[in-house]
């Protein structure tokens, strides 16, 4: 038997890049000869396709709700899978995560989860939460995103309208550039303040 495989956790704020890593990681691991699957749940564009806001995209396997994640891998098209690259963890249910921890444990497989960790809130996602929980890497993303003022931002902002909002669905997918709803990283304090420009 190989290596067994390991479930590790990527995360950062908004603008932390993650979804470009993941996107690297799927093209990195098949540079190799490696075969993977390539997985998201409620990507910004709302199609089976990772993108990143740097205008990386590619084709993937959309998740919902219902979706058992290691019965989608063990039933793949491909008699070889090798890794799972998950973009927006942070979106999937504890279920889902526990999931994905079976593939690496029963299947040898390694899975790359990339998300958040906190929504707009600063309170835990359910899926980053118990990412926490049974990981066996975690890594925080250490490109510099910064808050308007200068300083290190890692507090995710929901602005609407042009105002920080605290209150609404946890799961709001969208932040297009010409949207009334946006995210923004800030630093902690002028989170707390709920400032979001000078």
């Amino acid at each position: 038997m190989g290596e067994p495989g390991r479930l590790v956790f990527y995360y950062g704020p908004m603008g932390a890049g993650k979804t470009t890593l993941a996107l690297q990681t799927h093209f990195n691991q098949g540079q190799q000869g490696r075969v993977g699957v390539l997985m998201t749940k409620r990507d910004r564009s709302g199609q089976s396709l990772v993108t990143s806001r740097i205008g990386l995209v590619a084709d993937a396997v959309l998740v919902d709700d219902d979706t058992d994640v290691f019965a989608l891998v063990e039933g793949f098209p491909s008699s070889r899978i090798d890794y799972v690259v998950c973009d927006e963890a942070q979106f999937m249910s504890v279920a889902q995560v526990d999931q994905l921890a079976r593939i690496v444990d029963e299947s040898g497989l390694d899975v790359f989860a990339y998300g958040l960790l906190t929504d707009f809130r600063s309170k835990l996602f359910d899926g980053a939460a118990r990412l926490v929980e049974v990981a066996d890497e975690m890594h925080r993303l250490q490109a510099v995103v910064l808050c308007w003022c200068g300083r290190t931002a890692f507090m995710n902002a929901r602005i609407v309208d042009g105002v920080m909002v605290r209150t609404g669905d946890v799961v709001a997918v969208g932040d297009t550039a010409d949207g009334p709803m946006q995210y923004r990283a800030l630093c902690r304090r002028h989170f707390v303040e709920g400032r979001v420009a000078k």
